[in-house]
């Protein structure tokens, strides 16, 4: 057989540039990107294992939300979106529900990456194709990078500010460059960035709500829609990714549709009579007592608990240490001593919820008892900073029986409040040093700032307790818009707040607890933590070169934020409270994440058998 000259020329070019690229010193060609540890699914995987590859398809999920929606664009801050408008919409790559920071790909067929990662390459699917049939290219990535960039907020542009610059390589090729020192969870960021149509958009104003059809490369497209009362999705049949290895057994229903409440009371009213067909209930309560009745005992609707291992971060009432009553930790400590959350557990949440014990909790990044020798290192460094009790002893929060007797609480409170320099005077506590952080005489009176009357049943016990020490706490609880304004302008004494924690953690950690963060309003150091240990565990737990590295670094934060009592915490649960209606089937299996209901499918006969699902 005989080649025409320029197809050799042709042959020879593409033999050249693989070598090159192959040759490429210290760069890293990878069908995934894993921020720490070998993927668990090697290049030409089938499909993940927690899916059944076999899933039928056909048949309508119902779901519901709560409100309203004005707009279909999911990236913007303007509106109210239509909930499931992600289904629209492909990213370059997905992560696996298994794995902590491992994404492979969908857009994205594979990555290039130097060993220092100073950079990334995404080679995109020359097969990848918008529901209108246009390719998905180079340019439609340096578009959706900047829409983003633009519109989506001051959280957003706080990750992306470590990115130098974009460029298209060419048709499938797209280049992201990184400044200097870069989080390590940067490129798992960008390997989630969702991908627009630029040809769609490119005469449009893209930060104005919209309730024109989004085009997008995704499983599923708006068919229909009632504005505030409905939205109904479609599967696209042609999908151009349907039957790529992320998402093989997944996407399986014709037809998803949300119905919108304007009450979580009728929503839940709506379930039990089978207006729709899930839900996920967060309440203790609610579960205890509101998941009964004639169609439970039926068995058409069926209850589970399913636990996962997702890290849950902390919650719980905060202190801001930039006002100088609560500068102190001895004090904040003392006030810790008089919140009874036993108490709270028994009386309010069923005895259900695990109390938080560390600001990662539920992950690996929570410390250990004792700090080893790779912490003790770390920690070192800051000896005079920190007390004694970060290297010698364990952190305990304290517990109680649930009886609401925490009368030798109540004393030892007492006692470190007096050791620090505060009075009973006319039964009000006040401050007795002449020089301090404080004015002599002055009350030790605060106010906790509430936007809901939701913690109340909390508040009130610990305001009673508090008032025994005789500390006055004022419950001040103004409308949502005014509470966002004095939350972003550290214009409270205390509040109730949540800090998360990610599979891999990176630039929040700087977010929440860096002294950076402290001043700068509309950030998230709602504490006001300023400390040179927290500063310096917080960089080297975003210069990470190893997941071991890192998880040294979080246990030492973990450990110094926990001795600092910044916060007095709730209590969380490690499962999932799940309801849903006897005609689905789910896979065997579920990943340690959140299951999704993507991976569910109709069942196909009334007859056939529900497969429960078990921990993986």
């Amino acid at each position: 057989m005989k080649f025409s000259i320029p197809l050799i020329v042709l042959v020879l070019f593409v033999l050249t540039i693989s070598t090159a690229r192959a040759e490429s010193p210290g760069v890293v060609f990878s069908h995934a990107l894993s921020s720490g540890g070998v993927p668990k699914y090697k290049a030409g995987f089938e499909h993940f294992d927690y899916v059944n590859p076999n899933a039928p398809k056909g048949g309508t999920l119902r779901d519901f939300s709560l409100g309203n929606f004005n707009s279909f664009n999911p990236f913007i801050l303007r509106g109210e979106c239509a909930a499931g408008a992600e289904l629209v919409y492909d990213s370059l790559m997905v992560a696996s529900g298994d794995e902590d920071g491992v994404y492979y790909g969908l857009l994205a067929e594979g990555v290039e990456m130097p060993e220092d990662r100073s950079w990334i390459i995404f080679n995109l699917r020359k097969e990848a194709c918008f529901h209108d049939g246009t390719p998905v290219t180079a340019t439609d990535v340096v578009f959706s990078y900047n829409a983003l960039i633009n519109n989506f907020g001051n959280t957003l542009k706080k990750y992306y500010e470590e990115i130098k610059g974009v460029d298209a390589l060419g048709p499938y090729r797209v280049k992201f460059d990184f400044k200097a020192r870069a989080s390590r969870e940067l490129p798992g960021i960008l390997a989630q960035l969702a991908v627009l149509p630029e040809h769609a958009w490119r005469m449009r104003d893209f930060s104005a709500t919209t309730l024109d059809l989004p085009l997008g490369s995704g499983p599923y497209r708006i068919a229909s829609f009632k504005q505030g009362r409905s939205i109904t999705y479609e599967r696209v049949k042609d999908y151009w990714a349907r039957d790529l290895p992320v998402c093989r057994g997944q996407y399986n229903f014709d037809v998803i549709t949300f119905d919108y409440f304007r009450d979580g009371t009728v929503a839940l009213e709506a379930f039990r009579a089978g207006l729709y067909d899930y839900r996920f209930e967060n309440s203790a309560k609610t579960w205890a007592t509101m998941y009964k009745g004639p169609a439970f005992a039926r068995g058409e609707i069926k209850c589970a608990t399913l636990p996962h291992r997702l890290p849950q971060g902390m919650e719980g009432l905060v202190f801001n240490t930039r006002r100088p009553v609560f500068k102190n930790p001895r004090v904040r400590y003392a006030l810790l001593l008089a919140f009874d959350y036993g108490w709270a557990k028994k009386r309010l949440y069923y005895g259900e919820p695990r109390r938080f014990t560390s600001y990662f909790f539920n992950s690996d990044f929570s410390a250990p008892p004792l700090p080893g020798p790779e912490e003790t290192a770390l920690l070192s460094l800051f000896k005079d900073e920190l007390p004694k009790e970060v290297f010698t002893s364990p952190y305990r929060i304290p517990e109680s029986d649930g009886s609401g007797l925490i009368r030798e609480r109540l004393i030892r409170a007492a006692q470190i409040l007096k050791e620090e320099g505060w009075r009973i005077k006319d039964n009000r506590l006040v401050y007795g040093r002449e020089k301090g952080p404080i004015k002599q005489g002055s009350p030790f009176r605060f106010q906790f700032l509430s936007d809901s009357p939701a913690t109340d049943r909390l508040l009130l016990p610990f305001q009673k307790n508090l008032s025994r020490l005789g500390i006055e706490m004022i419950i001040h609880r103004s409308d949502s818009a005014q509470y966002t304004l004095r939350m972003r302008n550290y214009d409270y004494d205390m509040i109730n707040a949540g800090f998360g924690c990610m599979p891999t953690p990176g630039m929040e950690m700087k977010l929440y607890w860096h002294s950076e963060s402290a001043d700068r309003k509309g950030a998230r150091n709602l504490a006001g933590v300023k400390s040179p240990a927290v500063d310096f565990l917080v960089e080297k737990i975003l210069s990470a070169p190893d997941r071991n590295t890192l998880v040294f670094a979080m246990h030492a934060l973990d450990r110094v934020l926990l001795q600092g009592t910044y916060m007095i915490p709730f209590g969380t649960v490690s499962h999932y409270r799940l309801a849903y209606r006897d005609k689905f089937d789910m896979p065997e299996v579920i990943p340690g994440k959140k299951p999704g209901v993507a991976t569910w499918w109709v069942r196909p006969g009334k007859d056939a058998v529900q497969a429960g699902p078990k921990e993986i």
